[in-house]
């Protein structure tokens, strides 16, 4: 922002502004980032002995927050600051002569890939590519701070259409009501009702009729005479839920208001089939949590789908839809696995656990190498079977719907990509849920893809995730911050926005995050297997005294490592995968640098496996290294457990109101989290929780409230929050109980599936009459999509499937 470099070269900071320069040019790392640039400030701040006053609130340090990159280049600074929330400037500054230019998006990304040693001016010039014209088309919010409150903005955006042009919108409103029916049974309206004038006439009749019966008159009573007038079942399962929906179009159409435009859309029963596509990893009921590339994406989508049965019951009893026999199918797309090690993986066809019809597909991939498409595959080397996936799942969704789905939700990037497939194909509206963006989790991954592409193919990833994010009717993430971060912090779809891949392409606009596509709809947790410890009833002795005995004294080489010298300790517990993001090494390596947590606390982990002979995922077998290095070097011996263990869904919930017993702490400390299951399900439990500062926990957790944020990358930082902590509980008994108490209560107030699926369901209806409204103007950016797939994506997905058919 210019106004800030401005504001120190008019004031007599400028000399501390040549000064800094000076310190960055003195650093031996020639690419910044804002925690570098702040260890900078500090270092100068010391050196030129400035006062606390300036250090904290002077025109320098206000610059310096702003700033989040510093590149250096010869004798000049380039900073890339971010003055607000998904805003960004660059400039470029010569600290001699105290003077700077601001430089566009495209000398940004050139002088990145100078940076890397990969520009190339004199061979032409790099692809581009540029997604915001296609968003000229679409209503664009206007203040970061409704960014992921996009159906609220969508809404008031449609009404003021239905307003402007009453004529134009009556009629889509009419067109859309006619387009419903179940398996050939008309819904809402019949041909009886001729035009959107006629419409509005029968409303108002059919208000008077119904305003006449007895509230609680059942539909089938009235039933005839409503068809009469032109109305088909949906409308609602008695005369008072008949009556208000009625109210609520007559209100939409003679004086639209966006509030009525959501609770009548909300209320169509429009959705009766959905999938749910998860392909990665191993997806199954049991015996799969732990595995490579399995973790709370699938408990994430189990649970969603059991939400979704049961509100989808729930929303089609009270739209009158029970006496047509009317029952809702939902059907998990994931990957079938003909070797599944021992789990169900290999089966074609599951049901979900408690649920009526929700159903576990598994497609095979086709089999163009057994060695590969016989096995688990990883996410990083997946990307040349999907689309083919993609056709052949169409085959099997329409063969077990009997016709098309009513919404597909991807999961994940590889899952997004083939929601995207199949929806193109199918043409129905597609939901988008990243769960993470491995983008945000691997620094500089973009800058230095070739170096990581053996071992990542990040070529695919991201361009499959730019694919998905820009083709999606809508996007639910779990936080505002996974959008557009934080004051300090980018998001990771703004990430997006602007980035190169040196030698491949130049993306200068990749995500609008100001569409009204974004919406924060944070996951709950499942309350039958996760809830708060103190419920003795709910619990079962036998489970308590076998976990028990697991975590603290059972010996099992074949599962456990490490016994307890004083199990009597309160238990410093994590549970996670062994992978290189989750961390759970670093927080081995806090404790065994820091002796007095070894004094107040066990660590007791839950993670993977054992023994690297066991693993084919080569982050697991580092971490697993990794970890006994750590235990051998700080000894450890004796005051570590170490379970190599998959729970079944029910002991995972016990466990942690066991630790709960015992007074222990739940930490999460991944290098980035992008949500937080864990620490959702540690809170309900009654855990004091310490997480990740990096991602989801922040919106999560209210520091010092209910949990606490630590810094992953800082151990002496984790290890005097935890020793805090420690020593309060000691001198103020009630302490813990009171962290816990608050975390049971943030969880029940904010997080349950019952709101999330709730508010999924009314997003997918509103999305997809916004769909149908203004269908014609996606054709261009869909194109376009499949340029970017076709061109871009499948040559790469080719080149990536020949290298596994000559292994």
């Amino acid at each position: 922002m210019s106004q800030l470099i401005q504001a120190v070269l008019n004031s007599d900071e400028k000399t501390d502004l040549r000064q800094f320069a000076s310190e960055v040019h003195n650093q031996p790392e020639r690419y910044l980032l804002r925690n570098d640039i702040l260890s900078v400030f500090d270092t100068f701040c010391e050196k030129y002995e400035k006062t606390p006053a300036f250090q904290l609130s002077s025109r320098l340090q206000k610059l310096i927050y702003y700033t989040q990159e510093i590149l250096v280049e010869d004798e000049n600074l380039y900073l890339i600051i971010r003055p607000k929330i998904a805003s960004e400037e660059a400039y470029r500054l010569d600290p001699r002569e105290l003077v700077y230019e601001q430089i566009q998006i495209d000398e940004l990304l050139d002088l990145r890939d100078r940076f890397v040693g990969h520009y190339h001016p004199q061979e032409g010039d790099i692809l581009e590519i540029d997604f915001r014209p296609f968003y000229d088309y679409s209503p664009v919010i206007r203040d970061p701070k409704n960014i992921g409150r996009g159906v609220q903005y969508l809404n008031r955006y449609l009404s003021s259409k239905m307003f402007e042009g009453p004529q134009q919108w009556l009629f889509s409103l009419f067109s859309f009501l006619k387009l419903h029916s179940y398996n050939g049974t008309q819904l809402l309206i019949n041909q009886r009702i001729q035009s959107p004038e006629h419409l509005s006439e029968c409303v108002k009749q059919a208000i008077s009729l119904v305003g006449g019966l007895p509230p609680e008159q059942p539909y089938p009573e009235f039933r005839f005479n409503f068809q009469e007038l032109g109305f088909e079942p949906g409308w609602g399962n008695t005369a008072a839920r008949v009556l208000e929906t009625l109210e609520m179009l007559d209100e939409l159409i003679d004086s639209p208001d966006d509030q009525v435009l959501e609770a009548f859309i909300s209320r169509i029963p429009m959705i009766f089939k959905i999938v749910l596509v998860s392909i990665h990893g191993y997806f199954g009921q049991e015996g799969v949590l732990g595995r490579p590339d399995t973790g709370g994406q699938v408990v994430y989508v189990l649970d969603q789908a059991k939400s979704l049965e049961k509100q989808l019951q729930e929303d089609l009893q009270f739209a009158g839809l029970d006496t047509l026999e009317v029952q809702p199918k939902l059907i998990i797309l994931s990957r079938l696995i003909p070797n599944s090690e021992g789990t169900l993986c290999n089966q074609r066809l599951e049901k979900v656990h408690a649920t009526d019809n929700v159903w576990i597909l598994r497609v095979p991939f086709r089999e163009l190498n057994p060695k590969y498409t016989q096995n688990w595959i990883s996410r990083f080397e997946i990307w040349p079977y999907l689309e083919t996936y993609a056709i052949d799942a169409e085959r099997e969704l329409l063969a077990e719907f009997r016709g098309l789905p009513d919404l597909i939700v991807g999961n994940y990037t590889d899952g997004n990509l083939v929601a995207f497939l199949l929806s193109r194909r199918l043409g129905v509206t597609q939901c988008n849920v990243a769960h993470a963006l491995e983008k945000s989790k691997y620094l500089f991954s973009n800058l230095y893809w070739q170096d990581l592409e053996e071992q990542y193919h990040f070529s695919m990833q991201f361009t499959a995730d730019l694919i998905a994010m820009n083709a999606a009717n809508f996007i639910v993430t779990s936080t505002y911050q996974e959008i557009a971060g934080r004051p300090d912090t980018i998001g990771q779809y703004e990430s997006y926005r602007s980035f190169t891949m040196p030698d491949l392409y130049h993306v200068v606009y990749g995500a609008e995050l100001f569409s009204p596509k974004f919406n924060v709809v944070p996951p709950g947790v499942n309350e039958s297997v996760y809830f708060p410890f103190t419920r003795h009833q709910e619990r079962t002795p036998g489970d308590i005294d076998r976990l028990e005995e697991l975590l603290f004294t059972l010996e099992d080489p074949e599962h456990v490592f490490g016994h307890l010298d004083n199990p009597g300790k309160p238990p410093l517990f994590s549970m996670a995968r062994l992978d290189r993001i989750k961390n759970l090494t670093g927080l081995a390596e806090c404790f065994g640098q820091h002796p007095q947590l070894q004094d107040h606390y066990n660590l007791i982990l839950v993670a993977g496996k054992l023994r690297t002979s066991d693993s084919v995922d080569h982050e697991e077998i580092n971490e697993i290294e990794r970890l006994y290095r750590i235990i051998d070097q700080y000894n450890l011996h004796g005051k570590i457990r170490w379970l190599g263990v998959r729970f079944p869904k029910q002991d995972s919930g016990e466990i942690y109101r066991v630790v709960a017993d015992h007074k222990g702490i739940f930490v999460q400390p991944a290098l980035f989290e992008a949500f937080g299951l864990t620490v959702l399900e540690a809170m309900i439990s009654g855990l004091p929780t310490f997480a990740t500062r990096f991602g989801g926990p922040l919106e999560i957790i209210r520091d010092g409230i209910d949990g606490f944020y630590i810094n992953p990358t800082h151990n002496e930082e984790i290890a005097t929050k935890l020793l805090e902590f420690a020593k309060e509980c000691a001198t103020n008994p009630d302490y813990w109980q009171q962290i816990s108490e608050q975390a049971i209560e943030r969880v029940y107030t904010t997080y349950t599936w019952k709101i999330h699926t709730s508010r999924l369901l009314s997003l997918a209806k509103i999305y997809g009459f916004w769909n149908y409204t203004s269908r014609e103007k996606r054709e261009d950016m869909l194109r376009y999509i499949e340029t970017i797939f076709y061109l871009l994506y499948k040559p790469m997905a080719k080149k990536l499937l020949a290298k596994h058919m000559d292994s």
